[in-house]
């Protein structure tokens, strides 16, 4: 006598329960499996991101420093003495406003490395969504 399962399957060609839920739950579990290594390969970009944005601003603080102290030590001297009659204090403020600029240009270059924008995961985002939408069409 044949019964009216074989292999999971019924004679009508639907298949059991049984059979639907462990091939939810395998499903699902290669599909988390998959998304934490999409994660991790994503996140390791992001991690490269991070340190360049890092590195930017590193490097405008450092410049902004040793351009202010170079030019403090050399243009004040010479703005103050040869155009502007003595008035060192003058050729002082000119001189931040210049390193400032530098610093300030470095420092938004570094900080738009580093927002929240640039280190989301899209594609981790992107996944999830399709796989919670692929979740709801199997349990429909």
């Amino acid at each position: 006598m044949a019964t009216d399962r074989h292999d999971g399957q019924r004679n009508d060609g639907q298949r059991s329960l049984g059979t639907l839920l462990r091939d939810l739950a395998e499903g699902s579990a290669t599909l988390v499996r998959d998304e934490v290594r999409l994660a991790r390969l994503e996140f390791s970009g992001l991690l490269g991101g991070v340190g360049r944005g890092t590195v930017a601003v590193a490097t405008g603080g450092v410049l902004a420093l040793l351009g202010t102290l170079a030019l403090l030590a050399g243009v004040i001297l010479l703005a103050g003495d040869q155009w502007l009659r003595d008035r060192y204090w003058l050729a002082a403020l000119i001189v931040t406003a210049i390193a400032g600029g530098a610093a300030l240009f470095f420092a938004k270059r570094g900080l738009g490395l580093l927002s929240p924008k640039q280190l989301a995961p899209d594609q981790t985002l992107a996944s999830l969504q399709e796989d919670k939408e692929w979740l709801k069409r199997r349990l429909t």
